[in-house]
């Protein structure tokens, strides 16, 4: 095989989850035009029409899945609907999440918990899921963020004990699913990209952030998305439980 090949993911079936903005979004196209078949799952059905049409546009298959990972029937629903259109699922792109920057004095058991819901607990429903039916070959991806590594600064103490879980559980399951089935479980921790999510962060903390950033901007989305091919494909068919932190230099400032 010529090692550029070892990069496309011609006919495989790639499930994103979170994808109805943002990152999700940047990772549905990238596999759609790695030559990959995309589910877009989110519970913002509407927008996840905008995704399908862009994996559509690279002439790859979509599925729109209207989903709360929050729910563990939903998260089965999911995947019985990708094996039922595709007949297989051989990526998991766990990208789906919260945010949250709430002082901890004042953050509410409600609000701690929705977090870790979605950002921890759901991951680990959709991960079992497609745990279930995938086979050898097969990678799941799971998106944490620095922030399960570093502090930002701001008050999230949920958010990021929700993504430094996450971490974990992609070990746990590198370990158990590596060998035995064949599936390898790595993490992507992003830094700073413009997204809904950062959109919502107060200007004045984004450019307090600036002089940690080696690289002196914050990401475009191409960049992650394309570490997250690498990963999905065969060129990553060596690397298991790792953490590929792409951040333009944050957590080493």
């Amino acid at each position: 095989m010529n090692v550029m090949d070892r990069f496309r993911l011609d006919d495989r079936v790639v499930i994103v989850t979170g994808a109805s903005s943002g990152l999700g979004v940047g990772f549905a196209r990238a596999c759609a035009q790695a030559g990959a078949d995309v589910v877009v799952a989110a519970r913002r059905v509407d927008r996840l029409l905008d995704a399908a049409q862009m994996v559509e546009a690279e002439g790859r298959r979509a599925l729109v899945v209207g989903t709360d990972i929050a729910d563990p029937e939903a998260c089965q629903a999911l995947v019985a609907d990708a094996l039922a259109a595709f007949g297989r699922v051989d990526v998991l792109v766990n990208n789906a999440g919260v945010g949250a920057a709430v002082p901890a004095t004042h953050e509410t058991t409600e609000q701690f918990r929705n977090v870790m819901e979605v950002n921890l607990h759901g991951a680990y429903w959709v991960a079992q899921a497609c745990g279930r039916v995938m086979g050898p070959g097969s990678s799941i991806i799971n998106i944490s963020s620095v922030l399960g590594l570093t502090t930002g600064g701001l008050p999230q103490a949920a958010y990021a004990a929700s993504k430094a879980g996450l971490l974990g559980l992609t070990r746990d399951l590198a370990r158990q699913w590596g060998g035995r089935k064949g599936i390898r479980v790595n993490a992507i921790a992003p830094g700073f990209f413009g997204t809904e999510m950062t959109d919502a962060i107060p200007p004045a903390q984004i450019d307090a952030l600036m002089p940690r950033i080696v690289l002196s901007r914050m990401g475009d989305i191409e960049e992650v998305a394309a570490s997250l091919v690498w990963l999905a494909s065969d060129a990553a068919a060596y690397v298991v439980g790792q953490t590929i932190v792409i951040d333009g230099g944050f957590t080493i400032a």
